[in-house]
Formats: C-alpha cells, structure tokens, sequence
C-alpha cells in the first residue's frame, strides 16, 4: 500500500509539474505564424490575453502600417505629449510583444515621473536635447543628457522621466518590449506647484553637460516638490 501511494503521489506530482511548464510554454512561446493583426473590437466574440487574430485571408499590407505617431499632439500644463500606440491602434503589432511610443517636449517642459510596468522602453531622440532620469529600487538616480540621434534605454517598471534643456521643441520615439507597457504616474500634478516646478526646471537647463551629471539633489527636489 506504501509502495501505491507513493506511486500515486509521484504520479500526481509530475503531471503538475507538466501541466505548469505547459502554462508557462504558452505564455511565452514563439509566434507560429508569420503575424496576427488585431481583428477589430466589434469583430471580437471572445476575450483574450492580448487580442484574437483576423483571418489571415482578409489581412493587407495596411495593416502592418500606422500613422499614429506621424503628427504631436496639443501638451499637458508641464508642456508634454506622450503618446503610446499599442496592438489595439496598430493591428500589426498583435503577438509581436512591441509598442511604440512618441514623445513631444515643449522648451523647458516636462514629461512626468511615470513608470511602465509591463516593458522595458528605449527611446531615440530624433530632435532636441533632453534629459532623461531614471530611478531603481534603491531610490538611486541615473540621467545623462541626450542629443539626436541618441539612445537611452530604462530597465523595466522604473520611475522615470524626461525634461528638454534645449532651444526647441524636443521629439523622443520610444519601443517597448510589450504590446501592452502600461503607464501609471505616480500622482497628477497640483496646479499650485506648477510655479515651482518651473523654477527648478530653469535651474536643471541652465546646468552643464557635467555639473548635471553629478548633481542628484536638484532633481530630487523637482520630485519633491511635485509629489509632496
């Protein structure tokens, strides 16, 4: 009787072990077609996730194109637009674990402390000059100061945020390693802070390219101040 029941329980144990490593195979497996362009909404009778595939006879080349990011849109008061154009706006994107993302930074604005806890995001600078920060799990700051043409890339779910020093409107186009980042800030920004904030931000563009590398308690403040 032992020597059955100690049958039964490996038994059962390895078909759990199974049926775990079977969840995890088909949650993160690799495509097994070529692509799965989102069907739309109201073609959609079950619910997924992600989003369900249309018929791959129906599918064009127009759907593998978006024109989402081709213009900025009006600001917010910390003179910021970003937007995130997901699987749900870009039919091509389904099942390809990619979003893509535009930013447009007024002289001196600010695109607030945010963070995206599903993705990994590198953004590109196309125009302008920026200052990119992110903050880890030990509160420690990391920003370098960004020109066209370069990269920065921020480890997934971290807080962070970007401010143009520049002269011009700054343009940033950001990739996320999901088709669905997420994007939580930490707080909406009270109005009466705006005055403030806006001081700080003057002294963090008026810094150089070295000072600002060794500064932490500047930007700290800025957070403060918006987040207290």
């Amino acid at each position: 009787m032992k020597i059955k029941s100690h049958f039964s329980f490996s038994l059962m144990f390895l078909i759990g072990i199974a049926i775990s490593h079977t969840h995890v195979s088909l949650a993160e497996c690799d495509n097994v077609k070529d692509y799965c362009p989102t069907i739309p909404p109201q073609k959609q009778t079950i619910f997924l996730n992600g989003f369900p595939c249309e018929n791959p006879n129906n599918t064009i080349a127009h759907d593998f194109k978006s024109m989402e990011l081709s213009k900025p849109g009006s600001r917010d008061k910390l003179g910021s637009l970003v937007k995130i154009v997901t699987a749900s706006k870009f039919p091509g994107l389904n099942a390809l674990g990619l979003a893509i993302g535009r930013s447009d930074i007024e002289v001196d604005g600010l695109v607030n402390l945010h963070n995206h806890p599903r993705a990994t995001e590198m953004i590109y600078v196309s125009q302008g000059d920026v200052v990119a920060a992110f903050l880890d799990t030990r509160n420690q700051l990391f920003q370098k100061i960004l020109r066209a043409g370069d990269v920065f890339v921020i480890p997934k779910g971290l807080f962070h945020f970007l401010l143009n020093r520049g002269a011009q409107v700054a343009t940033v186009f950001s990739v996320f390693n999901s088709q669905n980042p997420g994007s939580g800030p930490l707080t909406s920004i009270p109005s009466d802070t705006l005055e403030s904030v806006q001081k700080i931000k003057r002294k963090v563009v008026s810094l150089s390219e070295s000072e600002l590398d060794g500064v932490s308690d500047l930007t700290s403040a800025v957070l403060d101040i918006i987040y207290s």
